[in-house]
């Protein structure tokens, strides 16, 4: 054999030699498994119910937002003026409500009590002249007929002073049940209608429904922009999610509930997340009947919610290492 194919030979064997030791012994060797997955994010698409130019922009992509965060406004000139309109029918029926409870007013009263005083002294003279009148009538002096006009008129001035007395505790009494029970259902209904009318003036200045980051901004101020169409699309940090790929052999270990750890590049150290979803169906199934060699390329989905501090730093379709669960846990 010719020494140069004799040094092609041994360089060739040392060099295999050498891959065969990196691969066994080097730090892909030493490196513990892991299940692969990434970071999945279901997007908020904030939206106003009513159409309209947008006056106001209190985001831009990228934003963090905090939970009643406001994102946006349409114009609210119109619905504006119907919340104020319905304040106002509000207090009208309010103040419909309380005339009818406390009756008439003082000055009112203060006449009844005049007319009162007037009839009861009517009443007084009147029994003065009767028992002037009664003791001449039996003696003779008087005829009876004028003890009958003089009885009449006693009659006759208390039965005003009666009338004038009740007339007086009437009108210090409120409106009758049903006039305050029909006032009462008026302000229950302008109540309803002042409720709806800010509840639409509410809908045309979202806020944010959790904290999150602003993904996507699809209108500036000044635009139209329709009914339900979204203005700002929001990543909620609750609702950042891992996905990750399980063996079917080791799928029988992960369950609901359960608490992983995972790493991603420039992430820092593991951090931990919560299993919140294993799926029951299989992935890449091949349309044959099962062997074992086919069993061992099945996997199954699994979902787990990262830790709050963890969420807001994970991007959608970030890459992540799962620490697989051990045997038992």
């Amino acid at each position: 054999m010719k020494p140069a194919v004799r040094i092609v030979i041994v360089v060739v064997a040392v060099g295999l030699v050498g891959f065969l030791g990196w691969r066994l012994l080097g730090p892909d060797a030493r490196r513990p498994h892991r299940l692969s997955g990434y970071v999945e994010g279901e997007t908020l698409y904030v939206a106003a119910s009513s159409a309209g130019p947008v006056s106001t922009l209190a985001v831009g992509r990228g934003d963090r937002v905090k939970a009643g965060q406001p994102l946006f406004a349409l114009d609210a000139a119109q619905l504006t003026a119907a919340r104020d309109q319905a304040q106002a029918q509000v207090a009208l029926a309010e103040a419909q409500l309380r005339d009818a409870r406390k009756g008439q007013r003082p000055q009112e009263l203060a006449v009844y009590d005049a007319e009162r005083n007037a009839a009861e002294a009517q009443a007084r003279q009147a029994k003065a002249d009767y028992d002037r009148i009664a003791p001449l009538v039996a003696k003779g002096i008087y005829a009876p007929a004028r003890l009958d006009q003089a009885k009449a008129a006693l009659d006759t001035a208390r039965a005003d002073a009666l009338t004038v007395a009740r007339r007086r505790s009437v009108g210090a009494l409120g409106a009758r049940p049903d006039a305050v029970g029909a006032a009462q259902a008026a302000v229950a209904s302008a109540r309803e209608a002042l409720a709806a009318a800010q509840s639409r003036l509410d809908q045309i200045s979202p806020r944010a429904p959790a904290d999150a980051r602003v993904q996507d901004v699809f209108y500036q101020a000044g635009e139209w922009v329709a009914a339900n169409q979204p203005v700002v699309a929001l990543l909620a940090d609750d609702r950042v999610r891992l996905r990750f790929f399980v063996p079917e052999a080791e799928v029988a270990r992960y369950r609901v509930g359960q608490a992983i750890r995972f790493s991603c590049d420039g992430c820092g150290a593991e951090r931990s997340a919560r299993i919140n979803y294993v799926s029951p169906r299989s992935e890449f199934t091949p349309p044959v009947i099962y062997s074992r060699e086919a069993r061992q390329r099945l996997v199954f989905l699994v979902e787990a919610r990262p830790e709050p501090t963890a969420s807001a730093k994970l991007a959608p379709g970030q890459p992540v290492d799962i620490v697989p669960l051990e045997a038992g846990r």
